[in-house]
């Protein structure tokens, strides 16, 4: 396990060499450390803006080895998302860090607080209304196969199928609050209003009655958090939903 002095240690580091490299224009960091509220769990999000002209594939290269030869790695990978390169280490420790390569012209914040290093700070995002209409059909779809799961004496599958649907539960909820879904970040700062139903739906068991029980618990409590969304749309499929299982 990493130390608290171990990771601020590394995030220095990483900041040095952002700073000493051309390439890069500009750095921030992300997560928690932007917002003032890490913990010794927290992993180190450091977001680059690179140069334009800049060879990007031997940046994140020369960025790679460079970490390589700094730390002891376990695994890596990489995600493409709002424009950028991520790539993720896990270091021997446990640690984890999040280094982000943004084009020079599409560096942003993407709603999580950015915290500056050096460089220009990027535009600030626009406030969107959230989107729901993924989760809500999500759900309905996890319920659906939920349902045959059980229904198969599939109980590992009913189980993952319980939770998928009861993650798109906590998703709406968190919009609807509008606390970050992401990962389940916000969804710890959910009232037990909103939460209570939920966590009895839960099952106790991977046997049949109670993936039943559950499923129908679950259900529940997805129609009435897409109420609080598309009133229309829940009275629609009640029908469906309620009529799944015995």
């Amino acid at each position: 396990m990493f130390t608290v002095r171990e990771r601020d240690r590394l995030r220095d580091r990483l900041i040095e060499q952002a700073r000493a490299d051309d390439r890069v224009i500009g750095c921030a960091l992300v997560g928690s450390a932007a917002r003032g509220a890490e913990d010794a769990w927290s992993d180190i999000d450091f977001a680059m803006q690179v140069a334009p002209t800049t060879d990007f594939g031997s940046l994140v290269g020369d960025w790679t080895a460079w970490l390589r030869e700094t730390v002891k790695i376990a695994d890596t990978f990489d995600m493409h998302a709002f424009g950028a390169l991520y790539r993720v280490f896990l270091c021997s420790t446990s640690l984890q860090i999040d280094l982000s390569f943004w084009p020079h012209d599409t560096f942003r914040s993407t709603g999580e607080p950015l915290q500056m290093v050096f460089g220009e700070p990027p535009p600030t995002a626009e406030r969107r209304e959230p989107d729901t209409s993924l989760p809500i059909r999500m759900g309905w779809l996890y319920a659906v196969h939920a349902r045959s799961a059980i229904a198969r004496g599939r109980v590992w599958q009913a189980e993952m199928m319980l939770s998928d649907l009861r993650q798109q539960v906590l998703t709406l909820a968190c919009l609807r609050r509008r606390l970050n879904p992401e990962h389940g970040r916000g969804a710890h700062l959910l009232p037990p209003t909103d939460t209570t139903d939920l966590m009895a739906a839960r099952a106790t068991r991977l046997e049949d009655t109670e993936l039943w029980r559950s499923l129908h618990a679950t259900a529940r409590a997805y129609l009435n958090e897409v109420e609080q969304h598309e009133p229309s749309l829940a009275a629609a499929l009640a029908p469906a939903v309620e009529s799944l299982g015995p």
